[in-house]
């Protein structure tokens, strides 16, 4: 699944087993900028992670693509957006994975 926003795009697996911890991978790719730039977009993304302590249960896999923007963007802003697109994508994954197990019953 995905969901994007005008600072990031974030894809995510449902769990392949129930009860595990959520794991978060952020991508920054060379077109982006030098590695002082890429760096920074890391530092920020994973601050914004690290602040919002995110509650998910379930195990899913989210994958953040932070856009080129995000090194220089209003910190409270990025961390309410990303906030919002994790919450409403672990929500359609949890969604998801409830489905597909009812389905398997």
């Amino acid at each position: 699944m995905r969901r994007s926003s005008p600072h990031f795009t974030v894809f995510g697996l449902p769990p392949a087993a129930p009860g595990g911890v959520t794991r978060f991978g952020i991508t920054v790719t060379r077109k982006q900028g030098g590695s002082v730039v890429r760096n920074r977009i890391r530092r920020r993304t994973r601050e914004i992670l690290r602040r919002c302590s995110l509650e998910l249960g379930g195990g899913a896999a989210i994958v953040i693509n932070p856009r080129t923007s995000v090194a220089e963007a209003e910190f409270t802003a990025l961390a309410a957006e990303l906030t919002e697109q994790v919450r409403l994508l672990a929500a359609a994954l949890a969604r998801k994975a409830a489905r597909d197990s009812g389905g398997a019953a």
